[in-house]
């Protein structure tokens, strides 16, 4: 059993989680935030790298399915599967993220000065 795109989507997840806490990501980490000048983290920056990284899982696995389709024998059921699902928890995360950041502003937006 081919474990990669696990331990891939795992590494993302954490890089994610340590680039929202403004800890340095571990070197085998993709997203990886910028850190601004004040020497805290860039939340815009970690916002649109992770957009980014769901968007590029979804277009790879996209591709990987239309091979499949066309009969590429390059692709198998098994991976483009994996890719899918890859692909939705990076979209399901990503939504996640954007409902408390909502509800952050809201309870933001109502607070009284």
């Amino acid at each position: 059993m081919d474990t990669r795109g696990i331990d891939q989507m795992l590494g993302m997840l954490r890089a994610t989680s340590a680039a929202a806490s403004g800890r340095p990501a571990e070197p085998a980490g993709a997203a990886v935030g910028a850190v601004g000048a004040a020497g805290g983290t860039d939340f815009a920056q970690v916002l649109q790298n992770s957009i980014a990284a769901v968007s590029q899982t979804q277009q790879q696995a996209e591709a990987m399915a239309a091979n499949f389709a066309a009969g590429n024998n390059s692709e198998n059921l098994h991976e483009v599967m994996l890719a899918l699902q890859k692909a939705s928890l990076s979209f399901q995360e990503m939504v996640q993220v954007r409902n408390k950041l909502v509800s952050a502003y809201q309870d933001v937006m109502n607070m009284q000065i």
